[in-house]
């Protein structure tokens, strides 16, 4: 029987162990490659500096392009070790896991989003397996590349690239 409460995406990415890291944790760089609008806070609900990497217990808002109001999200980070592994809650208390991995002389982003609450039209398995497939591949292309995929015009919409 499908477990349709968990997946995992993996990509390699041809950059350091930092700057992947960093794409993840910093709002300057989470912007270039996933976001429209990232804001974190710290203890007291102090905001992070734009490069200030976010830590175990911040909570954060995020905004999409492609979307009229940005389709925020809200959530709180579980876990960061400043290395090669974070996690967070998103969309509806899920947790996601992200890991990153040496094979075979490769960087490789391990994505897991775990604990994914059942629905009847397994609305958050399938919409966010689509979103990370192509985030993850928007994450290699700019951290490779510099070429952004995304589509950050908000008048076209139900498009794959946003």
């Amino acid at each position: 029987m499908k477990d349709w409460s968990s997946f995992t995406k993996r990509i390699t990415v041809d950059a350091t162990m930092r700057a992947i890291y960093n794409a993840w944790s910093t709002r300057s760089e989470i912007e270039r490659w996933f976001l429209s609008k990232a804001e974190f806070a710290g203890p007291g609900s102090v905001p992070r500096a734009n490069d200030e990497r976010f830590s175990s217990g911040d909570t954060y808002r995020w905004e999409w392009f492609g979307y009229a109001n940005g389709s925020p999200e809200h959530g709180r980070v579980l876990e960061a070790n400043g290395h090669d592994f974070l996690s967070f809650t998103f969309a509806d208390e899920s947790v996601v896991e992200v890991r990153i991995v040496s094979e075979d002389g490769m960087k490789v982003v391990e994505l897991t989003q775990k604990q994914i609450a059942p629905d009847d039209n397994l609305h958050i398995y399938i919409g966010c397996g689509e979103g990370w497939t192509f985030y993850l591949a928007n994450l290699k292309s700019l951290l490779e590349g510099g070429i952004d995929l995304r589509n950050k015009n908000d008048k076209i919409q139900s498009v794959v690239n946003s």
